[in-house]
């Protein structure tokens, strides 16, 4: 990634990281994505053919960064002894807080490669295997919550919550790419605002949020 520097030989074996990192140095000096796999190979002076050992496309190469990112801030957060005795709370926030160090250490990459295309929908295409691991992290999260829940009725929705998870992450994304604040503190704030919004919405049980609406619709009947 960012910290990785140019390579220019392929006497050092070619792995998919090795690839990644020249892949985004290319697009960061030249200020576009390569032209073809050809000449980007040859460049880097590796054969066409190591290049789909690991990927058939930039399309998927850059799918690929993205899950790279996303395998980087779990093997960093697994690192932390705390980490398995905090709560499903401490857990999200903590996985926020370290996806978006990982993502500040290479902004210059993800500001240009979220803004090349001229719709939004392309240029989320890239984010699918992240938006599956996000969804599968979160709800590893409520089904170790419901596990602990002895009547089916106070557990909660594992769908639900993963996708909830999901849109928050592309907020906060959305939140940071616009972040002027010193090392984006506003961000970090947007992180555990948001985070403390949903899980407060969540520690609420489905008994208690229908007895809730149920209210708001006496009310709203008597109104009228």
């Amino acid at each position: 990634m960012a910290t990785t520097k140019k390579a220019t030989t392929t006497k050092k074996k070619l792995d998919s990281h090795k690839l990644i990192s020249l892949y985004m140095d290319y697009v960061l000096e030249n200020e576009h994505a390569p032209k073809t796999v050809y000449k980007f190979c040859k460049e880097n002076g590796i054969a066409e053919e190591e290049f789909y050992n690991f990927y058939g496309s930039f399309e998927g190469l850059e799918k690929g960064i993205w899950e790279a990112f996303y395998l980087n801030t779990i093997g960093v957060i697994e690192k932390s002894p705390e980490y398995p005795g905090f709560s499903n709370r401490e857990k999200m926030l903590t996985f926020y807080y370290t996806f978006f160090e990982v993502l500040t250490a290479n902004r210059s990459y993800v500001l240009f490669t979220l803004k090349k295309e001229s719709t939004r929908m392309k240029n989320l295409e890239q984010l699918k295997g992240l938006r599956k691991n996000v969804k599968s992290f979160a709800k590893g999260l409520i089904q170790d919550d419901n596990k602990e829940k002895s009547l089916k009725f106070l557990q909660q929705p594992e769908e639900v919550f993963s996708e909830s998870a999901w849109i928050q992450l592309l907020f906060l994304l959305k939140f940071w790419m616009d972040d002027n604040s010193a090392q984006f503190e506003s961000t970090d704030v947007a992180i555990e605002k948001s985070v403390n919004t949903v899980f407060d919405v969540f520690d609420n049980s489905p008994l208690e949020r229908v007895v809730d609406f149920g209210k708001f619709l006496y009310k709203e009947r008597m109104v009228k």
